[in-house]
């Protein structure tokens, strides 16, 4: 009997690029309530963040960057968050993003590397 594996009930996307001469895997998941992004050098998770919009009274909207676990003495990983979070939100979605990053290499370069292909593969 020959059976079919289901496909994966959550719409993802995976990638492979080189940064500064390092391999870099990047995985964007979109599911129901927020929106997945783990980009690992070294293999496993790294620091983790919790991205979002804050809903207020202002004009300006407001967002909320924070690390769950790692590094937390890393702004570049803050900032490459909050980047990852104006963008989705200015594509009109109010879904929070949970954000993994396992680097060898924290450059300005690097994280804008990461940001401009999660962007050019977005899932929102």
């Amino acid at each position: 009997m020959e059976g079919s594996i289901p496909a994966f009930p959550v719409q993802s996307k995976k990638l492979c690029i080189e940064i500064k001469g390092n391999n870099t895997e990047i995985v964007i998941c979109s599911y129901d309530d927020h929106f997945l992004v783990i980009a690992t050098q070294i293999g496993s998770m790294g620091t983790i963040m919790h991205a979002r919009k804050e809903e207020g009274m202002s004009i300006h909207p407001t967002f909320n960057v924070s690390v769950i676990f790692g590094k937390r003495d890393e702004p570049m990983l803050v900032a490459c968050g909050r980047q990852l979070i104006e963008h989705i939100s200015s594509s009109g979605s109010s879904r929070p993003l949970v954000l993994s990053l396992g680097l060898r290499d924290h450059s300005t370069e690097t994280l804008k590397a990461i940001v401009s292909a999660v962007i050019e593969n977005r899932l929102w």
